[in-house]
């Protein structure tokens, strides 16, 4: 990996693993001392995207990210991320790169790659539009793929029947790119106003398991805030604690954040495809229940 960005002059940064403010991400791991509270970061992307801000150009960073409680096949709470992004670019331009990645690291695997837009994904493997049609439509497919949860929300409705419908109809020795997603999952990406809005949002599945996640970047610190705003709401009616807003992340977005696509890439599920490994900890020295 290191090879394959040194090739394309991508530089690599090492980033705070504990910061100030945590990740707005639901998976965010709380670290208190007795004069300080700091977090444990679920992804580098703040702090890359201060560096970013500050002129730094193409960079890429290597190194140990955190969950919540996240345990089994496919989790560990403490794993290795890759995530890098590239100024100037789109996001359909950095798919091609994440393919690319692949293939180095991989060469000689076989894999076949698709697209879709999250549309034509959920259209194709569980008929219906995930864009258009009505909360009592998607629960019915839930229901008829045997998935009953009492008055789940639309967002619960889609998460569900990407992973428990679709993702196991993906094949096995291909990569799946799916781009576009609603605008209520863009994350950090930007939403793209068109007559339907979308996120320019893609994910990338190997085989069944999800690999990676990139985004368009949203380098508008007005709508930044918002949504932490927003988030912060959210976590509140769950009953979990608001977070810290990142200030520094903000005001280096209104200094700047040039136009710019990333993506973070799982590097144990990557290893653990490469070997034909079926658990996670096949590929890890130190699992959670070991560390």
């Amino acid at each position: 990996m290191r090879a394959f960005f040194t090739q394309r002059s991508v530089l690599e940064v090492e980033t705070p693993v504990l910061s100030a403010a945590g990740n707005s991400d639901p998976g965010l791991t709380q670290w208190q001392t007795r004069t300080i509270q700091t977090w444990l970061r679920t992804s580098p992307e703040y702090a890359m995207k201060r560096l970013l801000a500050a002129g730094s150009g193409d960079i890429y960073e290597l190194g140990r990210v955190f969950r919540g409680d996240e345990s089994g096949r496919h989790h560990n709470r403490e794993f290795t991320l890759l995530e890098w992004y590239r100024v100037g670019w789109n996001y359909h331009e950095l798919m091609n790169e994440v393919g690319e990645l692949i293939d180095a690291c991989w060469p000689g695997s076989g894999l076949a790659e698709q697209r879709f837009s999250y549309r034509e994904l959920f259209r194709q493997f569980a008929g219906i539009d995930p864009l258009r049609d009505t909360d009592s439509n998607l629960r019915d497919r839930l229901r008829a793929a045997q998935i009953d949860l009492p008055d789940p929300a639309r967002r619960e409705c889609l998460d569900l029947l990407l992973s428990q419908v679709i993702q196991p109809q993906l094949p096995d020795r291909s990569l799946t790119f799916v781009y576009d997603f609603p605008p209520d999952q863009a994350a950090l990406a930007r939403v793209r106003q068109d007559a339907t809005p979308v996120a320019e949002r893609f994910e990338l599945f190997l085989g069944s398991v999800e690999l990676a996640n990139g985004y368009q970047e949203l380098t508008d610190p007005i709508e930044q805030r918002q949504r932490f705003d927003a988030e912060n709401a959210a976590r509140s009616k769950r009953g979990d604690a608001p977070v810290v807003l990142d200030e520094q992340l903000l005001a280096a977005m209104s200094s700047g954040l040039p136009e710019c696509a990333g993506v973070a890439l799982g590097v144990d599920r990557l290893l653990m495809a490469m070997t034909g490994a079926s658990h996670l900890r096949d590929v890890l020295v130190f699992p959670a229940d070991r560390a």
